[in-house]
This record gives structure tokens, C-alpha cells and sequence, in this order.
């Protein structure tokens, strides 16, 4: 591989695990799960289930009009 390939590889895991994080933060509003009530911990983790249905469903995307 040269060093081109490198370089995208290393940016496209950069960027994954930073879309990550930014959907997580997104999905608890900001606040960290020790200040959370019961309903909002309820209320984050169904946001972090339809953030990764909708990643599933883009990946799954990008793979059939490749």
C-alpha cells in the first residue's frame, strides 16, 4: 500500500470514531449518565439504537451502489 492509501485509511478511522463520539454525545444531550434521570438514560439509549439502525442501513447503502 503507499503512503497516499495510509493516509486516507488512517483519516477514515479518525473520522469514524469521531462521528461516533459526536453521535453518543448527541444521543445523552451533553450531560454525562451519572447526572441522567431514569427516562433520560431510557431516552439515550433508544437515540443510540436509531443512530446505529441508521449507520447499518448507510453502510448497507454504500455497499450496493458500489
Amino acid at each position: 500500500m503507499n503512503l497516499n492509501g495510509l493516509i486516507q485509511m488512517g483519516l477514515r478511522m479518525l473520522i469514524k470514531t469521531a462521528v461516533d463520539k459526536g453521535v453518543e454525545l448527541a444521543a445523552r444531550r451533553g450531560k454525562p449518565e451519572a447526572e441522567m434521570t431514569p427516562a433520560e438514560l431510557e431516552e439515550a439509549r433508544r437515540a443510540r439504537e436509531v443512530a446505529g439502525r441508521t449507520q447499518d442501513v448507510a453502510k448497507t447503502t454504500r455497499r450496493l451502489w458500489r
